[in-house]
């Protein structure tokens, strides 16, 4: 059978379709010639206008009156002077037509240099991604890397900032140790010396890699907005947490994500335990934690270090100890312990009334202890009890007695405090720089990123209980009393400090400071 010719009908309108998108195409060249001049000018004002933009964002507040008035008297003397609006025209737009001269250059696609570092990553990969039974393997010698890198970023510098990898189902993502080789790899491969943070898609056999940017330092110590029984740690990634607070850096305000730690008698991680090396914001810490409780709470300080680094909460309103010493802080640690009981028996017997609690138990109670392992050292020299021994009870009953503990300590002598510390406190924090193994160790997880051999003090990673691994970066709480800090930041420590109590003589009445209440005088007999 022959074949039938198409309907004249839709030959002629192809030929019509074809023809129209000619005519358009040649009309849109010929105005964009003809506009040429046009679009350059625009393009050169608009970014003489982000410019100026950006020096007006940049100018000192106190600069700008100045400016704006400078400004006012060169636009009035040009417009006074003969032909001063025609020849200010003019020279806007020789400068908007210089500045818009060069069209951008949109960039579709890798460069040679990140091809060949695709490349690299797709072979240093083939080891571990690839098996010989495969018989049509993702990953082999020679092979392609586009198979495997879906997503890709690069940074000014040509390193990789952004990377998505398809892996074999038949690789061993469940395992951490398959895992790690892989995330080390590829942080040795993309460049040392930054933040990596990987995510394992197990379900979709994928893996994304990203560059984390550096936490904000600028936050220093301030009235945080907490409910009663919240404290903040720090702060982490946006995409970390959902909440936020506002915080005031120098003269403006913005919200951060805080690291929310909770306690009380619902918390389900009730004491914290910190670690880390020495300048690497430990004590920093505490006494950060110590000006938020002050604000709910009283305050015992037991330091082992003896530096004096909590010289400035010494005679605070709320403050009851601050003990660098052996007898006292055993004599300091007892009495948490009897007023630990106290509560409890109150706190009991009001149930068991039907009335609530007395209003001398409701207070909360914080006990901070820097480097407790020096004073086992001295205790053991001295035939004295250890002092974390007397930490038992605000340890197992602190959540039903209003009583907080927050221990810190070095990874040197990590090894030196008691199971009863180790075991009660499931909120945990390593600042500093640490490996993988030690922040495992102490967090009972591996961080999700590969931490880096440099970091600020206060920066480190927080775990609360069973949740996830968090990047932590403490607020900057300095010493106020120490020469090096700087003004501001002792000026917001100072601003946070209650005010001192009025020094009361020791009396035989008060000698016991787990029953404050007086004893009256029993007159002598004749």
């Amino acid at each position: 059978m022959a074949r039938r010719p198409l309907p004249r009908i839709l030959s002629s309108s192809s030929a019509s379709i074809v023809r129209s998108r000619e005519i358009v195409r040649t009309a849109a060249d010929s105005a964009t010639d003809i506009l040429h001049p046009l679009i350059t000018i625009s393009r050169g004002l608009r970014l003489i206008a982000a410019a100026l933009r950006g020096r007006w964002a940049a100018t000192p507040k106190e600069r700008r009156s100045p400016a704006l008035f400078l400004t006012a008297a060169v636009v009035l003397v040009v417009a006074l002077i003969p032909y001063g609006p025609l020849l200010a025209l003019i020279t806007v737009m020789g400068a908007a037509a210089w500045k818009g001269r060069e069209k951008p250059v949109v960039k579709t696609g890798p460069d040679e240099a990140e091809l060949a570092r695709l490349q690299a990553l797709y072979e240093a990969l083939v080891p571990y991604f690839s098996v010989p039974e495969d018989p049509n393997p993702l990953f082999a010698h020679g092979g392609e890397w586009d198979k495997t890198f879906s997503e890709y970023a690069f940074d000014d510098g040509g390193r990789v900032t952004r990377l998505r990898v398809r892996y074999p189902a038949y690789f061993t993502d469940g395992e951490p140790a398959a895992r790690a080789r892989i995330e080390q790899l590829l942080h040795a491969k993309s460049g040392r010396g930054r933040e990596y943070h990987f995510v394992w898609d197990e379900e979709g056999n994928q893996l994304d890699m990203s560059v984390l940017g550096a936490l904000e330092t600028s936050i220093a110590a301030q009235r945080f907005v907490t409910s009663p029984g919240e404290t903040v740690l720090g702060f982490t990634d946006a995409d970390a947490v959902q909440r936020r607070v506002p915080v005031t850096v120098g003269e403006e305000t913005h919200d951060a994500p805080p690291v929310i730690w909770r306690t009380g008698p619902r918390s389900t991680e009730p004491h914290l335990l910190v670690v880390g090396r020495p300048g690497t914001g430990t004590t920093t810490l505490l006494r950060s934690i110590a000006l938020q409780a002050l604000h709910h709470g009283d305050l015992l300080i037991v330091e082992g270090s003896g530096t004096g680094e909590y010289a400035c909460l010494t005679g605070r309103s709320g403050v009851l100890a601050v003990e660098c010493g052996l007898a006292g802080a055993l004599a300091t640690l007892e009495w948490a312990s009897h007023e630990t009981e106290r509560r409890l028996i109150a706190a009991n017997r009001a149930r068991q009334a039907g009335r609530p609690a007395p209003e001398d138990i409701k207070r909360p109670l914080w006990i901070l202890l820097d480097r407790p392992s020096v004073f086992a050292d001295l205790a053991a020299a001295d035939g004295r009890t250890d002092p974390q021994h007397l930490l038992q009870v605000p340890l197992r009953h602190g959540r039903a007695a209003g009583v907080t503990v927050v221990v810190a300590e070095q990874f040197d002598t990590l090894d030196d405090l008691s199971e009863p510390v180790r075991s009660h406190t499931r909120a945990r924090v390593v600042l500093g720089p640490a490996s993988h193994g030690q922040v495992e160790s102490v967090l009972g997880a591996p961080p999700h990123t590969t931490p880096t051999p440099d970091v600020p003090p206060g920066r480190g990673y927080a775990r609360l209980g069973t949740g996830p691994v968090l990047r932590l970066q403490v607020p900057a709480t300095p010493d106020p009393y120490d020469d090096a800090t700087t003004e501001a930041h002792r000026q917001a420590v100072l601003d946070l400090l209650p005010g001192r109590e009025a020094p009361v003589e020791a009396t035989p009445a008060q000698a016991s400071p787990v029953d404050p209440t007086p004893v009256e005088a029993v007159p002598a007999e004749g």
